[in-house]
Formats: C-alpha cells, sequence, structure tokens
C-alpha cells in the first residue's frame, strides 16, 4: 500500500516534471520520446500515479537537460516548507517583511540582489551596464541556485523584475513558497524615496505613472505567486505572523 506522504512525494515530483516539459514547450508524446519511454508513462508520472525508480527520473531528467538533483529538488515531503521566496516590486516591503519573516521561523534571511552583486564581482548597475539584461538574468539564474542549494529553510527577498525571467522564476516557483507583496503604487514610489533612493525620480517626471505601467504588465506573472499579500495597511512584524500562520497550516 502506497503512503499518504509517499502519494504526496510522487504529486510533488509530477508536477515538477509538468513545469519543466512546459517551460521547454514539450508535448508528453516528445518527452516520452527523448526519455524512451512509452507516452502512458510520462502521463501516469506526471498525475502522480507512476512508480518513480531512480533509472526512469534519470532518463526524464537526462530528455529535460536537467540534473537529476534539480528535477528532484522538492519542498520537504511531508511538512510546509519553510523556504519562502517573496515577489513584487522595489517598495512592496520584502526586505523588512523578510527579514522579520526570517526571525519568525529562526532561519536565515537572502536579498537575492545583494547574492548576485557578490557572484558577478559588480554593483546591479554595473552589471546592467557592462553585460546588459541578458547578463543580469545569467548572474540571477546562478544566485538562485546557490540559495536554493544551502538547504529548505530560508526566506529569500527576490528581484522585482525576477518574473521577467520565465525559467528563474519557474525554478522559483517549484521550489519554494512564493508570496507576492504588493501595496499601492504611491507607497511603492514613498518607500523607495523614504530609503533614500530618488533615482526612480531624477529625469522621470513621470515616475508613477511608469510604475503603474511596470505593474500592470508584471501583475500577471506576480498573480501566479502561491500567496498574495498586500502591506498597505499593516506593520512588517504583523504581516510576518500572518506568514507564519499559512505556513504552519500548510495552505
Amino acid at each position: 500500500m502506497v503512503r499518504q506522504d509517499d502519494k504526496s512525494l510522487l504529486r510533488a515530483l509530477g508536477q515538477r516534471l509538468r513545469q519543466e516539459r512546459e517551460r521547454r514547450r514539450f508535448t508528453v508524446t516528445e518527452l516520452a520520446e527523448c526519455a524512451d519511454l512509452s507516452r502512458r508513462y510520462v502521463t501516469e508520472a506526471e498525475a502522480g500515479r507512476a512508480n518513480l525508480t531512480v533509472l526512469k527520473l534519470a532518463q526524464l531528467a537526462g530528455a529535460l537537460g536537467l540534473p537529476l538533483r534539480e528535477l528532484c529538488d522538492l519542498p520537504t515531503a511531508g511538512a510546509p516548507s519553510e523556504r519562502v521566496a517573496l515577489i513584487g516590486l522595489r517598495g512592496a516591503g520584502k526586505s523588512t517583511v523578510g527579514a522579520a519573516l526570517a526571525r519568525r521561523l529562526e532561519v536565515p534571511f537572502v536579498e537575492l540582489d545583494e547574492r548576485i552583486e557578490r557572484l558577478a564581482g559588480l554593483s546591479l548597475a554595473a552589471i546592467f551596464d557592462l553585460q546588459g539584461a541578458e547578463g543580469y538574468r545569467a548572474f540571477e539564474r546562478e544566485a538562485l541556485e546557490e540559495v536554493l542549494a544551502e538547504g529548505q529553510r530560508i526566506v529569500i527577498a527576490t528581484g522585482g523584475s525576477i518574473v521577467a525571467s520565465a525559467d528563474t522564476y519557474a525554478r522559483l516557483r517549484s521550489t519554494c513558497r512564493t508570496v507576492w507583496l504588493s501595496a499601492r503604487p504611491e507607497e511603492h514610489l514613498q518607500r523607495v524615496l523614504d530609503q533614500g533612493d530618488h533615482r526612480p525620480m531624477e529625469g522621470h517626471p513621470r515616475a508613477l505613472d511608469e510604475l503603474r505601467e511596470i505593474l500592470a504588465r508584471r501583475e500577471e506573472r506576480y498573480a501566479m505567486a502561491e500567496r498574495h499579500q498586500g502591506t498597505s495597511d499593516l506593520e512588517p512584524d504583523a504581516l510576518a505572523a500572518q506568514l507564519e500562520g499559512w505556513l504552519a497550516d500548510g495552505a
């Protein structure tokens, strides 16, 4: 008899497999052919019903161009994951809420942009100046993998534009509990200014309108997060307490 924990693991593996297949725009038939498996087996695997042996998982990972460990990198079975990723525009409260949540969970807190700068040996501005958005995305992906390798118990504040990279964002959602933090556009801008960063206003008389436009472009992708949490009317500690309860419930 298959235990409930085993069923949960098989379902999580199936979901991960389907996400990676769809991300590469493979049909079930194409993946089955590349992995030298039957179409029915791949269908059953994605549904969480197949008996996934290590060898067959390796075949599927190879067909997807993934290391086996990456295909199997899932939240701990049988317990809510405490690897939490916060997404959203600058000024949403990712740093303050993330730090507060990490304290409550007694886990490390990581600013992904700081890891990117450390990895590149350059500031974010310099990365964009020298290597452009493509260079930044490459460092972002590598930095994320570095953080994920550090364990299941961690809180990550991501850059506001991580949703622009389909591969990296899919990887984030498949390995973390994701929370979209948002505030009113005016608050986003004011919080950035309060931090002493006046760049959004310099030479941008329509800064608020531009921020609204960015939010409109990204909103659909932000909404793919597991939870949407407004930050306009609560203090960071209160928001962190709500998120802690949500994680404990496994909702």
